[in-house]
């Protein structure tokens, strides 16, 4: 396997930590499939805006520097739009994430999004991501409008999240994992 022995770090909030699955996500799901070593950072209801030392800027800056990563995952967290950040905020966030990020790890770094739930702030989040990676150049794993997860049927979506923005652990093995693993692989 690709992905085997390589070291993945994740940053986000209750999406990335598995709040809808008992503490375990699609990171947890890789290491466990795929044999790779997935360090998360993740804290549920917390901002990418630097707001205070739960912040995921502030929690990133806490992380192990001397780890070898081959790979840095950011969650486009849903927290700042449901708290209705400032866009600026957001923003500053994301750069400085990506510059800390670079200069620290030395390596790709990744930004995923949500599935769709109704958000026109998180749509404008994401679109913020999009322009942010031309400057950067940072890839997206855009799951908001990738057509299979839009296209999944209300039985399987019934099954597969808790909530609008919470998967469940088989909505994690079963229909996120499967598109982590083949975008990351590009990059590994």
């Amino acid at each position: 396997m690709q992905l085997k022995d390589k070291t993945i770090l994740f940053l986000g909030s209750s999406v990335t930590y598995g709040y809808a699955s008992g503490g375990v996500s699609f990171a947890d799901v890789m290491a466990e499939q795929y044999g790779c070593i997935s360090v998360k950072e993740a804290v549920s209801g917390t901002t990418l805006a630097d707001l205070d030392d739960t912040s995921y800027v502030a929690r990133m800056k806490r992380m192990d520097k001397s780890i070898k990563a081959d790979l840095f995952v950011c969650q486009l967290s849903t927290n700042d739009a449901t708290k209705n950040i400032d866009m600026d905020l957001i923003e500053a966030a994301i750069r400085e994430i990506l510059e800390y990020a670079a200069a620290t790890w030395h390596c790709p770094i990744l930004f995923y999004t949500g599935t769709r739930y109704d958000s026109p702030q998180y749509f404008e989040m994401i679109k913020l991501l999009e322009r942010m990676s031309e400057e950067y150049d940072f890839d997206i794993l855009d799951l908001w409008t990738d057509p299979k997860m839009c296209s999944v049927s209300d039985e399987d979506y019934a099954r597969y999240m808790k909530d609008p923005i919470h998967p469940t652990l088989e909505g994690y093995r079963d229909w996120w994992t499967p598109k982590f693993v083949e975008f990351i692989e590009k990059y590994i």
